[in-house]
């Protein structure tokens, strides 16, 4: 059960079948979501709207299917770092920000890395230029490990809605 927290938000049955619909295709008309979660349209407009207004949906993308556009390797890269202070995770936070290469940062714990990226490019070459001309010239970095993505077997950006209450 998730802790408690004030930026939590209640939602309703209503609330997560719009969630559930618009995380599967955020390019549906507000008529065919209230078709779709049986509401009329400016109800389900009322709703959307303050679900954003919440900060509930943060935003609405489009994704793109990588293979066709020639960005057929996907990497894992466990990346250590030199010392654990506030300003050197910032700096490099910042700049690994500044590359659309990097589809996702985390700082983690429990690996003998400090942060984990997944990273897009065309091909081998490509990655090892970024590699060598990118994120091993970020001030601080002491260690990096590449794992090669072979197949993605979930590839989701949807959220697990059963949770919600």
């Amino acid at each position: 059960m998730p802790a408690k927290s004030e930026s939590l938000i209640q939602i309703d049955k209503t609330d997560r079948r719009i969630l559930a619909q618009i995380q599967q295709d955020a390019s549906l008309t507000n008529q065919q979501l209230a078709e779709k979660v049986g509401l009329s349209p400016s109800p389900c407009l009322r709703r959307v709207r303050a679900l954003e207004d919440a900060g509930v949906i943060v935003r609405t993308i489009t994704v793109l299917n990588h293979k066709k556009l020639g960005l057929s390797l996907t990497v894992i890269i466990l990346i250590g770092m030199d010392r654990h202070t506030p300003e050197r995770f910032a700096a490099f936070e910042e700049q690994v920000g500044e590359y659309p290469e990097v589809l996702e940062c985390y700082l983690v714990t429990g690996h003998d890395a400090d942060y984990m990226l997944k990273v897009v490019v065309p091909d081998m070459d490509e990655y090892h230029h970024f590699l060598l001309n990118r994120i091993t010239r970020i001030q601080g970095v002491s260690g990096v490990h590449s794992s090669f993505v072979l197949k993605r077997v979930i590839d989701s950006t949807a959220l697990p809605l059963s949770y919600l209450l």
